[in-house]
């Protein structure tokens, strides 16, 4: 039940940081919406990626018996935001572009894509 829960909890927040940081991603940067929108999406990415480090790896091998591969992509949200956030404090746009393409493509399309692999919750609600 719980985990459930926890799943619901983190589609609420990754569907719309996908619309977010696809949106940044194509438009144009530094403006005041750009801005603003970007502090959104790092705060539900970096929510995220907390709620799935108390959902435990249900496909593959675990470390603990919680622990998966997948949450590798925890990780590398809880890296990436930060780094990117004081990338642009400091003036280091490059820094700062570099961590967020590496946070979308890694943290919301691969990550997004092992969703759909057989044995995952949203495989299961999507194709049974």
């Amino acid at each position: 039940m719980v985990y459930l829960q926890l799943a619901y909890l983190h589609l609420g927040t990754i569907f719309p940081a996908f619309l977010i940081g696809t949106y940044l991603l194509l438009n144009r940067k530094g403006t005041p919406i750009h801005k603003l929108l970007g502090k959104i999406y790092m705060l539900l990415m970096l929510f995220t990626a907390v709620v799935t480090l108390f959902m435990s790896a249900e496909v593959g091998p675990s470390i603990m018996g919680h622990f998966g591969f997948i949450h590798l992509f925890s990780f590398l949200v809880l890296y990436s935001v930060p780094a990117a956030y004081f990338a642009v404090l400091k003036g280091n746009i490059n820094k700062h572009r570099r961590n967020m393409i590496g946070l979308y493509v890694g943290g919301l399309l691969i990550a997004g894509a092992f969703t759909f692999a057989p044995g995952r919750l949203l495989h299961g609600w999507l194709f049974s």
